[in-house]
Parts: C-alpha cells; sequence; structure tokens
C-alpha cells in the first residue's frame, strides 16, 4: 500500500476500535443513571446493587476508552495536517468544545459519583450520574457535529485558501447531523441493552445465586435494547433521502461503503425482528427458559459489528473526499509522511488499541462472572456510621 492508503487504514483501525467503546458507553450511562435514581427513590438495596454493578462495567469501559480516544487524537495532527489547515476553524471547534466542556465534565462528575459512594447526600450523588449522563451525550453531539461538517460542509466558504464559518446555526442544523445522531444514540442503548441482556443470560445459565438479580437484568436489557432498536433501524432508513441529496454517490459505487451498509442493515433488521417478535413478547418469561440463554449470549456482540460497519459505510462512501466537494483525502494528508513513517505508527497504535480493547473485555467479562457481590465500586463506606447516616438520609 501507498502512504495514503496506510494513512486511512490506521484511522479506520483505530477509529473502529475506539468506537467499540464509545457505543458502549452511550448505552450504559442512562441505564445506571435510571437505577441509581431508582434506588434513591426507594431505598431497596436491590437498585443499589444494580447501579454499582453496571456502573462498575461502565467505569471499566469508560477509563480504557479515554485512552483510546488520546491515540486517535494524535493522527491528526500527525497525519491530516492538511485538515487543520483547511478546515481547522470550524472542524477544530465542535471537537474543542466537546473536550473543554463535555469530557472534562463528564469526567469530572463520573469522579464524584464513583467517590461520593455512602459520602455525597443521596440526590446530589445522583444528580452526578445524571450530569455524566447528559455530557457523554453532549460530547457525542458534538462529535457529530464535527463529523457531520466532513459529510456536508454546510454554514461555511472558501477564503484565501481555507474555510470560513458564516453560519453557526447551519453547521448545529445540518441534516447529517439531525438524522445520525439519534441514529448513534439507538445504536448506544442497543449495544448497552445487548450487554447487560447477554451477560444476565451468562448467569442465569450457570444457575446463579443471584437468580432475582439477574432475571431482573435480563429484562431490562430487552426493553433497552428493544427502544434502541428502534431509534437505530428508523432514523437510520431516515438518513437516505438526507445522504441522497448532500452525497448522491455514497454507495453507488460499491466497494467498502457498499458492503458495510448491506451487512449493516441485515443485521439490524435481523436483530430488531428477533427483539420484536421473540424477546419482548417473552420478555417475562425469557429469564425461565435456560436453553435461550446460550443462543442471548452468542448474539450480544452482534450490535457491536453493526456499529462498526455503519462507521465504515459513513467514512468510506464520502470518499475520495476528506471534506465532501471541498477537500480531498490526498490533499489533507500532512507533507512529508513516508510509507515506514506510517507503517511504524500504524501497527504501534493498533497494538496498543487492540491490547486495550482486550483488557477492556477480560476485566468486564471478570466483573460479570464474579457477579454483584465481588463488586468494589461504593463498597468503602465511612468509617463512621453516623456519617454515613446522614449521606444516606439527605
Amino acid at each position: 500500500m501507498d502512504v495514503l492508503d496506510l494513512a486511512r487504514t490506521q484511522f479506520a483501525v483505530t477509529g473502529s476500535l475506539h468506537f467499540l467503546f464509545v457505543v458502549l458507553t452511550l448505552g450504559l450511562a442512562p441505564l445506571i443513571a435510571i437505577m441509581h435514581t431508582r434506588y434513591a427513590v426507594t431505598g431497596k438495596p436491590v437498585h443499589e446493587r444494580a447501579t454499582r454493578f453496571w456502573g462498575q462495567i461502565y467505569v471499566i469501559n469508560y477509563a480504557l476508552g479515554i485512552l483510546t480516544g488520546l491515540v486517535m487524537e494524535f493522527q491528526f495532527g500527525m497525519n491530516w495536517s492538511g485538515l487543520s489547515h483547511y478546515a481547522g476553524d470550524i472542524f477544530g471547534a465542535p471537537l474543542a468544545i466537546e473536550t473543554l466542556g463535555a469530557f472534562f465534565l463528564e469526567s469530572t462528575f463520573l469522579g464524584l459519583w464513583i467517590f461520593g459512594w455512602h459520602r455525597l447526600p443521596r440526590w446530589l450523588h445522583v444528580a452526578c450520574i445524571w450530569v455524566v449522563t447528559l455530557t457523554a451525550y453532549a460530547s457525542a453531539f458534538w462529535i457529530m457535529v464535527a463529523n457531520s461538517f466532513l459529510q456536508n460542509p454546510a454554514g461555511a466558504v472558501e477564503r484565501d485558501g481555507h474555510l470560513v464559518l458564516t453560519d453557526f446555526g447551519a453547521l448545529l442544523t445540518n441534516p447529517t447531523l439531525t438524522m445520525a445522531l439519534p441514529h448513534v444514540l439507538g445504536a448506544g442503548l442497543w449495544t448497552g441493552g445487548f450487554v447487560v441482556m447477554g451477560a444476565s443470560a451468562y448467569q442465569l445459565f450457570r444457575r446463579t445465586a443471584e437468580r432475582e438479580f439477574f432475571t431482573s437484568s435480563l429484562r431490562t436489557g430487552v426493553i433497552t435494547s428493544l427502544v434502541g432498536s428502534l431509534l437505530a433501524v428508523g432514523f437510520g432508513y431516515a438518513q437516505f433521502g438526507v445522504i441522497a441529496a448532500v452525497q448522491p454517490d455514497k454507495f453507488n459505487g460499491g466497494g467498502l461503503a457498499g458492503l458495510g451498509l448491506g451487512l449493516m442493515i441485515m443485521i439490524g433488521q435481523l436483530i430488531q425482528l428477533l427483539i420484536l417478535f421473540v424477546l419482548a413478547p417473552t420478555v417475562y418469561w425469557l429469564p425461565r427458559w435456560r436453553w435461550t440463554h446460550p443462543v442471548l449470549m452468542a448474539i450480544t456482540p452482534l450490535p457491536f459489528v453493526a456499529a462498526i460497519l455503519g462507521w465504515l459505510a459513513r467514512e468510506s462512501g464520502r470518499q475520495p473526499w476528506m471534506v465532501n466537494g471541498k477537500l480531498t483525502v490526498a490533499d489533507a494528508m500532512s507533507p512529508g509522511l513516508t510509507s515506514g513513517m506510517v507503517t511504524v505508527s500504524l501497527v504501534a497504535f493498533a497494538g496498543v488499541l487492540a491490547l486495550l480493547a482486550v483488557i477492556d473485555y477480560v476485566l468486564i467479562a471478570r466483573t460479570v462472572r464474579r457477579g454483584p457481590a465481588a463488586v468494589t465500586l461504593g463498597a468503602d463506606a465511612p468509617a463512621d456510621p453516623t456519617e454515613r447516616a446522614h449521606a444516606l438520609s439527605h
């Protein structure tokens, strides 16, 4: 491969691996916030245990996802300085807002939530996880604003050899954003629901002593998957009209974009039919049917596969443009790159991200296997019983 193909491959590999973490984060965050709210309202220990168990899985995925995101940031400066020069004033602004606003707020309040168990007043503690959820969604919004600008550079004109923003409102109401964002958020709920469902099925298949806990969790996973699939599939099809208007030849050429799109649609339709006509109608009995649990475990990776295929279809279908109709991928590359340089960075970055993905899987699998009794999140209660009582009563 030449240097351009190597650079594109590097971004595709690292972007795909990073998105695996992102899509699970978007799916689990609202579930944990709802679980914690139920605990705050009812005071029932079962909701506290659910919040802590699934919350620990969220924290593991979030922490390792941050590291993969840092690798993504390096690539813009190393390989794509032409993009920064030509469209950095516009493309960089949403990324800066996401980093300085949403990301730092999310990390700060997640830290407060992690270490606030039995210390913060009850409703303040709940507020922390809701801020985490809202800022996670805000991060997704600003990332999609930046990506949608590459798909359709709305509100920008070229002056003196680079793009200048003339209409901020057009940037935020870009049609490639308004339909794609709900699709991505739905994919997140779909993925989070499948992970909860698959992990619960694993424990139930093992005849766990925590049968009531994982029965409730499996039903939660099915319902969440139903909501997520309706959003993902519905807004997925809704995008075709937008794509036809701004990128009429996106999928006509076939190749990776057409293949990825076709496989994504096939997986999405298959699982939506499965959820609508099999899982949702039998959600009450499903935890008791042990023969179904291996099937639920086997289909758990499918939303991840569909998410990666969708991302590849969205990006590769824009070729040869980096900024659609304005800047080609070749012109966006940094000058002076050699095949050797990109090959070394490709191997290094892909190796690091693959290792992080494996560590993420191992840690989450270990947490699932050990069950809620072994969870460490929120287990460090204050030594002073008076302090604990005060925190729980507010």
